[in-house]
């Protein structure tokens, strides 16, 4: 299998998941803590803690999806940039993303010591975003959907649930960082190649026509 940076990112995101399992130090070293951040200067946890996992199914569920989705943007934006700003950008795209879905996590929580956060779901959702504003058309088969949806009709469905998940916060996951790392993705995206905004809009014209 060719190294590629979406095959780097998955490997080195698996080893450290597995090894931060078997050493809590190192573990409680990376995670995301908000109030520990503010009060030690600890910024790095920022990048850190999206290489972290909860446990296997967390880690399984986002490698799986970067994987898919990764490949393609990676592809689209060495061929547009050329290799060394293609993978730069790449970077940007998946490390910024996790970087800036976690400040509304940061800010929320810099006063609550018991609060933790962690997981690539960031950096994730930026990817799968910018692959969806390339081929909105593309299927995607959603749990508990027994057929396939156009990715833009997935798209609006995960901005609309994360955000009303996130507001309610009912449950221990971070939907805040799902939502403003797809945000981010399609910002991103659209700086970079403003043009994929008629290529997307064209295919959805196709679509409902």
């Amino acid at each position: 299998m060719e190294l590629t940076p979406t095959v780097l990112l998955v490997a080195s995101t698996v080893g450290i998941s597995f090894y931060a399992w078997s050493n809590p130090t190192f573990y409680d070293n990376w995670i995301l803590d908000p109030y520990r951040t503010k009060r030690n200067n600890d910024w790095y946890r920022f990048i850190t803690s999206g290489f972290l996992h909860a446990d296997f199914g967390h880690l399984l569920f986002n490698m799986i999806a970067l994987f898919s989705f990764g490949r393609t943007v990676e592809f689209i934006f060495l061929q547009q940039f050329g290799f060394a700003t293609g993978i730069l950008y790449f970077l940007l795209l998946y490390l910024g993303g996790i970087v800036v879905s976690d400040i509304p996590t940061y800010l929320r929580h810099r006063h609550d010591p018991g609060y933790r956060s962690l997981g690539a779901s960031g950096g994730v959702s930026s990817v799968v975003f910018s692959a969806i504003l390339f081929n909105p058309l593309g299927k995607m088969l959603v749990f508990p959907l027994p057929f396939e949806i156009p990715s833009f009709i997935f798209g609006f469905l995960y901005l609309g649930y994360s955000y009303y998940m996130g507001r309610r916060r009912g449950d221990n996951i971070n939907h805040d960082a799902h939502f403003y790392g797809a945000l981010y993705g399609l910002i991103l995206t659209v700086v970079l190649l403003p043009q994929v905004i008629g290529h997307f809009w064209y295919q959805i014209q196709g679509f409902i026509s």
